[in-house]
């Protein structure tokens, strides 16, 4: 039988579902630890991050954090995508639970580096998110492609290439224990660095 996105889509909720909440904490400061690292090599000041649900790595240290020298941008949703504002406080649970700064007027055209949350990673390195597309329609509209890091709790991988083409695209993988990037960029040089 073979394997859809939908089928894979299914396979990580039910694994993630069954992670122990004993150790989300470690598991969540493991994360943070991977991207401090993998920032290190990468530069770049402008860096969409996401505010994270229940079930998602819990990256706020490393966002709060970087927030002292670098410009923090989250999703704030519009229709059946969303837009990037400015990190700042007070947040507002909006739908689906998300948590948003405040609208603004002012229209980001580019950022450096995305942190993106993911249900599952294909073969190719693409994202399975929760369904809606909203990070696909996202990225479509983006002028130039930010270097672009996937963040899981645990690892849900198929070898497979079970995405769409429209589906976002990684330069690498962050798990508490694994590090997977694109063959595609090893060879490339980044012109990035963050403080």
């Amino acid at each position: 039988m073979k394997l859809t996105k939908e089928k894979f889509r299914a396979e990580c909720l039910k694994k993630l579902g069954n992670l122990p909440q004993n150790n989300k904490v470690y598991r969540d400061l493991l994360v943070c630890k991977q991207i401090k690292e993998e920032l290190k090599n990468v530069k770049g000041k402008r860096i969409l991050f996401y505010y994270p649900l229940k079930n998602e790595a819990d990256i706020r240290k490393i966002l709060n954090f970087l927030r002292k020298n670098n410009k923090i941008y989250i999703p704030f949703m519009q229709g059946k995508s969303f837009k990037m504002v400015l990190f700042r406080l007070p947040l507002e649970k909006k739908r689906f639970g998300i948590f948003e700064a405040g609208n603004t007027n002012k229209k980001i055209k580019n950022i450096d580096i995305a942190i993106v949350p993911i249900v599952g990673v294909d073969g190719n390195l693409q994202r399975v998110g929760f369904g809606k597309g909203m990070y696909d329609r996202f990225f479509a509209r983006l002028k130039k492609r930010p270097y672009t890091i996937f963040i899981q709790t645990r690892l849900c991988y198929t070898d497979k290439s079970v995405c769409d083409n429209y589906d976002v695209k990684a330069d690498v993988v962050l798990t508490p224990s694994k590090r997977l990037v694109d063959s595609s960029i090893l060879n490339k040089k980044r012109n990035f660095n963050v403080k």
